[in-house]
């Protein structure tokens, strides 16, 4: 028998390997196992294990393929619990340098069923809307259930005004009998409100905003047909607790991804401010008689408006990632007083009657963009248009149809998990808007 090198075995094939001590002895002299050499019964061994694997894998194979095609006959949502729970049957084969041939143990049933329930089931929806930087009354994010939000704000608005006006013009525009005015007015108003919100269900927030105001008017006037050109200034401040309001909302749908959230509101402001018919105006019998003296002008200012009001509100917000689009509808209603009388220098009244403020229509619109996962910027317009104060059922003379318009910018910085700090500049597009406005809001989590 010719010998071989081990370093020639090495580069034949296995199958060669088996066949090689059979062809050199011929059919009719097969040498006995014994006989052939160690090296080479050493790789028959090893390619007998490899057989035993490949068999095992082919094994495994077809119990897949056959699970595959027991599934395909399921209905569609039994086919993707199947998929979901992974249902197979394999074999796992150990390495080859031991050659043990394992099979995969199967999941006990109740883990099986939990992965079905697991696994290819989406997670929970988050139904609140996407958070943007505040820009008006009508925040479009809801507070999750069980949540509370306690904001602090301060707000700061500037107006000016130039205008050829009656004397008796105070809060309430009326025509009076008297002389004609010329002024010019500078208003500074500061409001510091404490807000609170309350998450009831995961759709449905409470409000409550508690503001303190203070105001100051400084009015330059010269009267005419008096026979003098000078010019005289008149100072008068306000500061009290302003008018309460108590506020509702609830998403109405679940909304998405490329789908808009729709949020209704309602709003409702209390006249727990100081009253605008209860301040002394600098009148002796101007506001009263034909003997007229004094400025007509209110020596304190008030801090409400003097009326209740309901506004009903209508909210969208659509994300498109990384922005989001919003913007709102919304209806201000004024309910009249009767019985309504101003109170001049000397503690006499002067009886208006029945009041009736003009009702607001607004809306607005805007886009916020995701800077990074902390700050945010946001972009909008705000319109309001205020349909005519009536009295005892009649329009005001002098009173017309008022817009405003504000365009707005804000910004909004995530300090930590629980508070932030929204920064809102408004600047007046119409004469009748005041010409800035500043609101700063750092809303906390509880």
């Amino acid at each position: 028998m010719q010998r071989f090198s081990v370093q020639r075995l090495r580069t034949v094939s296995l199958s060669a390997l088996l066949l090689t001590p059979l062809a050199m002895a011929g059919p009719q002299a097969a040498p006995a196992p014994a006989d052939l050499p160690a090296e080479i019964r050493r790789l028959q061994h090893q390619l007998a294990e490899q057989q035993h694997a490949i068999d095992a894998l082919r094994a495994a194979v077809d119990a897949q393929g056959a699970a595959m095609r027991g599934t395909a006959a399921l209905p569609s949502n039994e086919l993707e619990r199947a998929r979901g729970a992974g249902v197979q049957a394999q074999a796992q084969p150990a390495g080859a340098a031991n050659g043990a041939n394992t099979a995969a143990e199967s999941p006990p049933p109740a883990a099986r069923q939990a992965n079905a329930d697991a696994v290819g089931k989406p997670p929970p929806r988050d139904s609140r809307p996407p958070a943007v930087a505040p820009l008006f009354d009508q925040p479009g994010v809801l507070t999750p259930r069980g949540k509370f939000v306690l904001e602090p704000s301060l707000q700061f608005g500037y107006s000016s005004s130039n205008r050829v006006a009656l004397v008796g013009y105070t809060v309430i525009p009326a025509l009076l009998i008297g002389l004609i005015d010329v002024r010019e007015v500078k208003r500074n108003t500061l409001t510091a409100a404490m807000t609170g919100r309350v998450g009831i269900t995961n759709r449905l927030e409470a409000e409550l905003k508690l503001p303190y105001v203070y105001r100051s008017d400084s009015t330059v006037s010269r009267e005419l047909f008096t026979g003098t050109a000078t010019e005289r200034v008149f100072d008068t401040s306000g500061r009290a607790i302003g008018d309460v309001e108590a506020a509702v909302r609830y998403q109405l749908n679940n909304g998405g991804a490329d789908k808009p959230y729709f949020v209704g509101g309602l709003r409702f402001k209390s006249r727990t401010g100081r009253d605008p018919f209860e301040v002394v105006t600098d009148c002796t019998r101007r506001c009263i008689g034909d003997n007229v003296s004094g400025t007509g002008l209110p020596l304190d200012l008030p801090t409400g408006s003097g009326f209740y009001s309901l506004q009903p509100s209508m909210t969208w917000l659509l994300p498109s990632d990384p922005g989001v689009f919003f913007g709102s509808l919304s209806y201000l209603h004024n309910f009249k007083r009767a019985n309504v009388s101003r109170l001049v220098l000397g503690g006499e009244r002067e009886s208006l009657g029945e009041i009736k403020p003009g009702d607001a229509f607004g809306f607005n619109f805007g886009m916020g963009l995701a800077l990074n996962d902390k700050a945010s910027l946001s972009l909008g317009y705000d319109h309001s248009t205020i349909a005519r104060t009536r009295q005892n059922g009649v329009a005001v003379p002098g009173s017309v149809r008022t817009q405003l318009g504000t365009l707005l910018v804000g910004f909004s910085y995530r300090l930590n998990e629980k508070r932030s700090v929204n920064v809102a500049v408004g600047a007046g597009l119409t004469r009748d808007t005041p010409d800035v406005s500043l609101t700063v809001r750092v809303p906390t989590n509880f």
